[in-house]
């Protein structure tokens, strides 16, 4: 098996993100920077550099959910960042990243799975259809749907839920049905203060978009 894991490659680098602008306070704060970070890190970074960003930023978003017990926006974003890391090392090497990005969005659910509209669901979601199944990894695709139809119920309309819905759909070979989450992904209001990922999943989502149509034309 290669190194770098096509599986693994791309589990961490398209996690979800739906999370809004914050209410001002020292929690909010501390995600908001995160966030800004790891968008920064993602798509205005050069790939080669993004590794070691992205171990800075583990560590940070570690020290904020440390420090804030009992609140599931840090370990949201901690496991986020976590998860891409893990999509820039690639391999079986990033098993173990994975597993903990499971771990930290598991807690952040059992605190308050509404956090950040649900972004603990959807995420998760996402490595159940990213990571490979038994015996590699812990990948389910009937689990994946289970988790993302619960991001889709608490946020409908987001930007994010409806792009990895389509995402998941259309890797199930399901272009039609793809196509209304990836177009209403296209469409979702925009984020305050989140421009960079906002431009940067509409970009993704339109990539898909034709992909779909691709299909559908065979």
């Amino acid at each position: 098996m290669s190194a770098r894991h096509p599986l693994f490659l791309i589990a961490g680098l398209v996690l979800a993100l739906n999370a809004t602008a914050l209410r001002a306070g020292p929690v909010e704060d501390a995600v908001t920077e995160v966030q800004h970070e790891w968008e920064v890190t993602r798509y205005q970074t050069p790939p080669k550099e993004r590794e070691k960003r992205y171990e800075a930023l583990v560590a940070k978003a570690h020290q904020y959910s440390e420090a804030n017990p009992g609140r599931s926006e840090p370990l949201v974003w901690e496991g986020i960042v976590v998860s891409s890391l893990a999509g820039e090392k690639g391999g079986l090497g990033a098993l173990g990243l994975v597993k903990q990005a499971k771990g930290l969005y598991e807690q952040a659910i059992k605190i308050n799975p509404e956090a950040l509209d649900g972004s603990a669901y959807n995420s998760l979601g996402v490595l159940y259809y990213k990571v490979p199944g038994w015996p590699i990894g812990f990948g389910d695709k009937k689990k994946a749907d289970e988790l993302m139809q619960s991001a889709l119920k608490l946020n409908p309309q987001g930007i994010d839920p409806n792009f990895f819905y389509g995402e998941f759909l259309l890797e199930q070979k399901r272009p039609a049905d793809a196509l209304a989450y990836l177009e209403r992904a296209l469409q979702a209001p925009a984020r305050p203060g989140r421009q960079i990922a906002d431009a940067g999943r509409r970009d993704e989502a339109r990539a898909l978009i034709e992909k779909a149509r691709v299909q559908l034309a065979r």
